[in-house]
């Protein structure tokens, strides 16, 4: 491609050493044209394609400058920045039933999406442009690094979202650009991260001595009860959200597990935000079965500090740990005690079923002590029962199994 002569090339195509990029005109991008360049190196080896995309690019790029794809914020013009708006604009989009911690990712995919493809329409792609996008979208950051898989298929996610939602509003082109999206795409492996309970221990060590106390009892419930992070740690929301709660700070209210949710027989019962509007499954758990949890509490209560309020305190400021504050505490621990940068703290859940299923207990129990739900017409008192001795049955042989001497 190098050897073309500039007048030769399809519109808009630059090259920069190997990389093949579309960009739009100086005038384009200084009224705001949203796509101001586009990734082509991978139909570096196929000129006419090459040739049809950026002419493509080129045209809508004229048309958005001769004032055609202009619309005002509630008009759908074709695009897919009007898909997107639509998505996150309209109230009854299933965007705003989007947990907070779950929306704001969304709105990152969203914004890189108008900026890559918003002008573009959606009767002029097909699914060999998703495609190109995926391939786009996954290429390492950095030469060496590893494609970036995760992303990209996040990114489809979010534009399959928005889509479905402007099928459902009969908007034009959108159910059959859906059908031709591609049925496979490469997907990232899976984490194979995890920590043992000697690993743990010395996490909250380190996080007794770094002065987050408040952090080692979550590190202990996460692994313990293999309860997700924000289960135990809980959320802070806007004001307007409709959940109840007497704990504000800064404009921002906090939802999440209190000592209420814990009985007098010291009964852990709390319904998993992942699952509060769909199964409704609750997960229940025996502290007293849980000697990492039983530790912390011992030396909560000898500090003179009562079991009221939230489950989990940020001692410096004497409420819940706030996101940003916790993950700095779990990366401080973490590099004194040398786990790889690799593990993260939602790791710790995933620890807790992986060191059950090493120490024998059953899936069904290790699915009840998780909160997964399964389709059965047992009343919920049944369930409460049986995931209580399930959590007990789980505890005891993890227990059994840290005891056992190491080959």
């Amino acid at each position: 491609m190098g050897q073309v002569a500039p007048e030769k090339r399809p519109p808009g195509l630059r090259i920069q050493g190997r990389r093949l990029l579309w960009r739009a005109s100086k005038t384009a991008v200084a009224k705001g044209y949203p796509v101001k360049s586009a990734n082509l190196s991978n139909l570096a080896d196929d000129p006419t394609r090459l040739r049809e995309q950026c002419e493509r690019l080129q045209q809508e790029m004229l048309e958005w400058l001769s004032g055609k794809s202009r619309r005002s914020a509630s008009d759908f013009d074709g695009t897919f920045a009007s898909v997107f708006d639509l998505y996150e604009n309209d109230p009854r989009s299933p965007f705003h039933k989007l947990k907070r911690g779950t929306q704001a990712p969304y709105k990152t995919y969203l914004r890189m999406m108008r900026t890559d493809i918003g002008a573009c329409r959606i009767d002029r792609r097909d699914g060999r442009d998703v495609q190109d996008w995926f391939d786009g979208w996954s290429k390492p950051a950095k030469a060496g690094t590893p494609r970036m898989l995760a992303k990209a298929n996040m990114a489809i996610a979010v534009l399959k979202a928005a889509l479905a939602f402007a099928v459902v509003c009969r908007k034009p082109g959108c159910a059959e650009f859906i059908a031709c999206l591609p049925k496979r795409l490469e997907k990232p492996k899976s984490r194979r991260q995890s920590v043992t309970a000697g690993q743990v221990a010395a996490l909250r060590q380190a996080a007794h001595e770094i002065h987050h106390p408040g952090a080692a009892l979550a590190y202990a419930l996460q692994f313990e009860g293999a309860i997700r992070q924000w289960d135990v740690i809980g959320t802070w929301e806007p004001l307007s959200d409709p959940r109840a709660s007497a704990i504000h700070d800064k404009g921002k209210k906090w939802i999440g597990p209190t000592w209420k949710d814990v009985d007098d027989e010291l009964i852990f019962r709390w319904t998993p935000t992942k699952t509060e509007e769909s199964s409704g499954e609750t997960i229940v758990i025996d502290l007293r079965a849980c000697p990492m949890v039983m530790e912390e509490l011992k030396m909560t209560l000898a500090a003179g500090k009562p079991l009221s309020g939230p489950l989990v305190i940020d001692r410096k400021t004497g409420l819940p740990y706030r996101a940003g504050r916790f993950e700095e505490a779990w990366r401080s621990a973490k590099a004194a005690v040398d786990i790889p940068k690799a593990v993260w703290n939602r790791d710790l859940r995933k620890s807790g079923s992986t060191e059950a299923r090493r120490a024998g207990a059953s899936l069904d129990d290790v699915r009840k002590v998780m909160g997964h739900a399964e389709d059965s017409d047992i009343t919920s008192q049944v369930y409460d029962l049986a995931d209580l001795e399930a959590h007990r049955r789980v505890a005891a042989s993890r227990i059994a199994f840290r005891q056992k001497p190491k080959k």
